[in-house]
């Protein structure tokens, strides 16, 4: 069994997730900043990045909690890098780092995009898995 923290700030949300064998979510928090840029009619990037700022360490707190995990029992942390607004990017990226640091573990870098495609993949995965089936997707 893997457990693992990810982190995703790469623009106007701030979330985390614990996820089991890269299928199963344990636990997961999304702190939406669409009222806070509304009235600019779109995302302000110095806004979104001081937002994160606020609620990063709350939301992950939450995640883990509804997880029912700790730090020390994660296998790993992996947070977006790529693409995405700077500022906001240099949030997640530096609260992982801090984490990764602190309790020891690997630190994952993902692309936004390719966590995308992932995701969509997971019911399926977990289907293969329960199954008893190889569940690695059939990648282009």
């Amino acid at each position: 069994m893997t457990l693992l923290l990810g982190i995703e700030t790469s623009c106007d949300e701030t979330a985390a997730a614990v996820v089991r064998d890269g299928v199963e979510i344990l636990g997961q928090r999304v702190a939406s900043q669409v009222d806070l840029h509304r009235r600019f009619g779109g995302v302000i990037p110095e806004i979104a990045s001081r937002s994160h700022l606020e609620v990063i360490f709350p939301v992950i707190e939450e995640a883990l909690g509804e997880a029912g995990v700790g730090l020390p029992e994660l296998d790993a942390i992996a947070v977006t890098v790529t693409p995405g607004l700077v500022g906001c990017l240099l949030v997640g990226l530096s609260a992982a780092k801090g984490l990764s640091l602190a309790a020891g573990k690997p630190l994952v870098p993902v692309n936004h995009v390719h966590a995308h495609i992932f995701g969509a993949l997971m019911p399926w995965m977990a289907g293969r898995r329960a199954a008893g089936e190889p569940a690695e997707p059939p990648w282009p």
